[in-house]
């Protein structure tokens, strides 16, 4: 598969999730990569990511130099409640950012992106193997 996730030195949650999961923490860092799964379909590979909270419009989505890049900010309304204190706060507000590896087989210009219901959906075509060519040399 072509398209493998990037590391990233901010991806903090994912240090923590993996080397401590029985540690109980707070979740509410200002930089976080999102949950993805990455799919290979019948000429494709569909990329899903949960986004939640998220607005379209704070999407950004790139590719350059074989990199697909995912990025994003929610932020956190400052409501002052005059009865009632904050006692847990486990929604999470602030950037987000990942990254993928497209590899050679991947169609750049042809991804397409689409988001429903706070999950963002890319489709990655495959690139289309050209078969060798064969051709006939005349002899004079």
């Amino acid at each position: 598969m072509s398209l493998i996730p990037r590391s990233n030195l901010f991806d903090i949650d994912r240090f923590f999730n993996d080397s401590w999961p029985q540690m109980s923490r707070s979740d509410t860092s200002t930089f976080f990569a999102p949950r993805v799964d990455i799919a290979e379909k019948d000429g494709h590979y569909e990329i899903t990511a949960e986004l939640p909270g998220v607005s379209k419009e704070d999407i950004h989505v790139h590719v350059r130099d074989g990199i697909l890049t995912l990025e994003a900010e929610t932020t956190q309304e400052d409501k002052e409640e005059e009865k009632g204190k904050l006692i847990r706060q486990e929604r999470r507000y602030g950037k987000f950012m990942r990254s993928f590896n497209l590899g050679p087989d991947v169609q750049e210009s042809d991804i397409k992106a689409s988001f429903k219901d706070g999950v963002l959906t890319l489709e990655a075509p495959k690139a289309v193997e050209k078969a060798p060519e064969r051709r006939r040399i005349d002899v004079s």
